[in-house]
């Protein structure tokens, strides 16, 4: 997918990864980058247009498609990521919450701009999985099963947009140095070097991209004698 020319719909763009992949888009030659975030008064980096996009919001989201109507690339960032383990009192309702955002929405957004990728050459959609789609923690128990869920939906959507010439692209990787992983004592990559290797691997035309040695290793960990997910963490 060539990214010079295009035109870009990242949804949570007013800050941590969404922002550095706004800025690195237009770095790289993209006509207009549409900045969704639901308040979009937040979306503050000049040169793109903010765009009112709740992805819980059916609303917000019909709106969306009606004005950004010439989009050719869609990254689905926006996402939630709160502590809790499945023992928690308020565990069922933290799952729901999360499977609502980081799973539904990209699966609404989605759906809604499908056509209009078709009607546009095909495009690409790129989605911002984690390395806890194979690993899960107490911490971040339910964060792990939106994450799980929301690989397979792409595996799903890639195989439903294939015949329109619809790339779909799914971005993984560990802790990123972002206001989302703050308190996380772990070793953490900067958020534009994360966004970089997704935009490298979008224009070669890949499926998935690996986007840190510890995603590396856990994705070669799963087919181990002792696969990586049976792994206290």
């Amino acid at each position: 997918m060539k990214i010079e020319n295009s035109t870009v719909l990242i949804t949570g763009a007013n800050r941590g990864i969404g922002l550095a992949f706004a800025n690195a888009f237009l770095e790289r030659g993209a006509r207009k980058v549409y900045a969704g975030a639901r308040d979009p008064s937040q979306v503050r980096l000049p040169g793109v247009t903010p765009l009112r996009l709740d992805v819980n919001s059916a609303t917000d989201i019909e709106a969306a498609a009606r004005l950004a109507n010439d989009v050719t690339i869609v990254v689905n960032n926006a996402g939630i990521a709160k502590f809790g383990s499945f023992l928690a009192d308020d565990a069922e309702a933290l799952l729901r919450n999360h499977l609502e955002t980081n799973l539904l929405g990209v699966l609404r957004v989605s759906r809604a701009f499908a056509p209009i990728l078709a009607r546009n050459g095909g495009g690409a959609l790129l989605n911002v999985a984690s390395v806890a789609s194979w690993i899960s923690s107490p911490l971040l128990a339910s964060y792990a099963v939106s994450k799980s869920a929301l690989w397979s939906l792409s595996n799903g959507l890639r195989n439903d947009l294939r015949e329109q010439g619809t790339q779909v692209l799914t971005l993984h990787m560990g802790f990123v140095d972002t206001d989302l992983t703050q308190g996380i004592e772990m070793p953490k990559t900067q958020p534009e070097t994360i966004v970089e290797r997704a935009l490298t691997a979008l224009e070669a035309g890949a499926h998935e991209v690996l986007a840190d040695e510890m995603t590396l290793q856990v994705k070669g960990g799963l087919s181990a004698e002792q696969a990586v997910y049976l792994a206290a963490r």
